[in-house]
């Protein structure tokens, strides 16, 4: 079963993926992971995507596409996928589906978490990150069971700069120019579903799972 999750940011998409990642025994993969575990082993595509990161760029599609292809080959993707942060343009869903073709693979479900964008500048406010791991909390919705202390590592949780209020309408700005045409793109491929976001977590995650079965 090979998934993406779309959706804005700060629409729960993440700590979906991870739940549907674990209900179905498959990989979560986001674009976050992959960028630090190339980065932490050093590898050519680690030190490649460095000189972009390092001058404050992003990094090229062709650079990102193919970490991700080359974490798709991995064997504990053999039976399926939840992608995370991946595709985020639709030259980056061209470039999937083209690669997943030539192995005569596809993608089954692409699932948009709806959420409109007064409820995500409320929500990424409250957003907290671990700079160690890279796990995601929520200080009022999933809260650390330890206040501003990774349940998993242990490390201090931070807000990211692009979670503050000041910055996440830009985000929102860029999210409709650039990946929100992904919605139309899987629609025509017949693969989406949308489920509403603004409801609780474990309603949104039953739901998928509904969609999914």
């Amino acid at each position: 079963m090979k998934i993406i999750m779309l959706g804005p940011p700060g629409a729960g998409k993440g700590t979906q993926a991870k739940r549907i990642a674990g209900f179905y025994g498959i990989p979560h993969i986001s674009t976050g992971d992959i960028f630090r575990a190339n980065l932490k082993g050093g590898t050519p595509l680690g030190m490649e995507a460095k000189k972009y990161m390092d001058q404050g760029l992003l990094v090229p599609d062709d650079v990102t596409v193919a970490m991700l292809l080359k974490r798709l080959e991995e064997p504990d993707c053999a039976k399926g996928f939840v992608l995370d942060g991946f595709p985020r343009t639709i030259p980056q869903a061209e470039s999937l589906k083209e690669a997943l073709a030539a192995s005569g693979k596809h993608i089954d479900f692409a699932i948009n978490v709806d959420v409109p964008d007064e409820v995500i500048i409320d929500r990424m406010g409250g957003r907290r990150a671990c700079v160690s791991c890279g796990s995601t909390y929520h200080i009022a919705y999933s809260p650390p069971k330890t206040e501003g202390r990774c349940d998993v590592c242990g490390e201090a949780l931070i807000q990211r700069d692009d979670d503050k209020p000041e910055t996440v309408g830009k985000r929102l700005d860029v999210y409709h120019e650039q990946t929100h045409p992904l919605i139309e793109y899987y629609e025509k491929d017949d693969v989406l579903d949308n489920v509403d976001g603004t409801r609780p977590m474990d309603e949104v995650f039953d739901h998928i799972i509904e969609l999914l079965s």
